[in-house]
């Protein structure tokens, strides 16, 4: 059995991380922390857990963490990952981390959306950790940059254009919509009940979302050429869920038709990717809770421009279904493992 351990586990993601690792037959998950709630049981933190998880969460020791597993997911915030990943790496363990520090080729792009990077010469090390886009390099990588939620949905719905060259990737325009818990489980006034319920509001408007990067470094790589996209994310008042209706200007004369069997066959044998009939758009609603990303494509024959509509769950193909997928290629087991629930619904 793989010995991990969750780190930084009293957040959304951490949740997610467990409920999804305790379905793993392959995994046992021998250590869990958290700063604010150590010597706590974690399921009197979360009543999910109750019956399945007996541990006590403990402070974040990374020797002792690391003595303890073969493999670590850091769930802790941005700059906090990078004070404890080298030691981690030093004592011969893999990583999956799940904040931005690692996500990034370039320091000085991290910095400039960021804070300052502790261990630059790290980033040269990491590979990204999409599967559909750097399988190869994630199966013999040491620490692997976990995506973050919005990049997931968009990246996806975007590359099979991107590498095709149908698209002029200079008119990119994403509009995207999260709910709540993308924000995390930290007390914000803003997402109190009575100001997000019954409200839908942008924010990070005017290209300053910490996402953005993320999207173009991914996205230029593809195009083999700079891409800068128009990105503005929105709240929506739900749960779980992220929603991205991306445009483009078409490059070919493509039809709806066209573009349908273009994604079918750019992702056949994806596991994870669920490409709709022609004149079929997803909903949050079909994804909730499992490691789906659904994508629906057409044209819009007047103004030459190609929508793609993906959706996925930012918690777990967003997060933590991600992370346990990236797991599975490190380790040499089977991709889906762990992964096969299908979604809530209603």
């Amino acid at each position: 059995m793989l010995k991990v351990a969750v780190v930084g586990a009293s957040g959304y993601t951490g949740v997610e991380l467990l409920r999804l690792l305790h379905g793993h037959p392959e995994v046992t998950v021998s250590c869990v922390t958290s700063e604010q709630n150590a010597g706590r049981p974690v399921a009197e933190i979360f009543p999910t857990l109750r019956g399945r998880y007996a541990q006590q969460l403990e402070n974040l020791e990374p020797v002792r963490v690391a003595e303890k597993a073969d493999l670590i997911f850091t769930a802790l915030p941005h700059k906090a990952a990078m004070e404890v990943v080298p030691t981690f790496l030093k004592l011969g363990k893999r990583v999956v981390d799940l904040s931005a520090d690692y996500r990034f080729n370039d320091a000085a792009v991290y910095e400039s959306w960021y804070e300052p990077h502790l261990n630059p010469e790290l980033l040269g090390q990491a590979v990204y950790g999409l599967p559909e886009v750097r399988r190869a390099e994630i199966v013999p990588a040491q620490l692997v940059g976990n995506p973050g939620c919005y990049p997931t949905c968009t990246i996806l719905g975007l590359q099979p254009l991107v590498r095709q060259g149908v698209i002029d990737p200079t008119t990119v325009i994403v509009d995207a919509k999260s709910g709540v818990s993308g924000a995390g489980r930290g007390a914000k006034v803003d997402n109190l009940y009575c100001e997000v319920n019954e409200g839908f509001k942008p924010y990070g408007v005017g290209g300053v979302h910490r996402h953005l990067p993320e999207i173009e470094q991914e996205l230029s790589l593809l195009a083999g050429e700079q891409v800068m996209i128009s990105f503005t994310p929105h709240l929506v008042p739900m749960d779980r869920g992220i929603l991205a209706t991306s445009y483009a200007r078409l490059a070919a004369d493509l039809s709806p038709a066209d573009l349908v069997r273009l994604f079918g066959e750019f992702y056949a044998g994806e596991p994870f990717v669920r490409v709709l009939p022609q004149g079929s758009f997803p909903s949050t609603a079909h994804v909730r809770g499992a490691n789906f990303c659904d994508i629906g494509v057409t044209v819009d024959t007047r103004t030459g421009r190609v929508i793609v509509v993906s959706a996925i769950d930012n918690l777990v193909k967003g997060a933590a279904g991600q992370a346990v997928q990236n797991m599975n290629l490190m380790c040499g087991f089977p991709e889906t493992m762990g992964l096969d629930g299908l979604a809530l619904f209603p």
